[in-house]
């Protein structure tokens, strides 16, 4: 008599949290961008160097203008029916500063954060 081995379920982290949001900053720019984890995709991308955001604002690099990213993004991921993202940061990011800025932006306009 054989025993089968046990059926494994599904992986449900994909179904749960596909969409994760990555930050990075440099010296002079803000970028955040959403990726589809199953995938690998940009799913939508937001960044202060590109050339129609610059004009708005003072600087490209300071927690206004990563709240102005993370507003932009926020409503981009709106517009294509994203309605929650999975934050993933970095060791050396903490919830603070220009990472609380992108964050809080994106909770305003109305994406849910798991």
């Amino acid at each position: 008599m054989v025993i089968p081995p046990p059926i494994k379920p599904p992986r449900i982290m994909k179904f749960l949290k596909p969409y994760v949001l990555k930050m990075h900053f440099t010296n002079k720019f803000v970028n955040a961008q959403v990726i589809h984890s199953p995938t690998a995709t940009v799913a939508s991308a937001a960044s202060s160097q590109e050339k129609t955001l610059r004009s708005t604002m003072e600087s490209t690099r300071d927690v206004a203008a990563a709240a102005m990213i993370g507003k932009i993004l926020g409503e981009r991921l709106l517009l294509q029916d994203i309605p929650a993202v999975t934050v993933f940061l970095k060791r050396d990011q903490k919830y603070h500063g220009k990472v609380k800025a992108v964050i809080d932006s994106l909770r305003e306009v109305g994406i849910k954060l798991l």
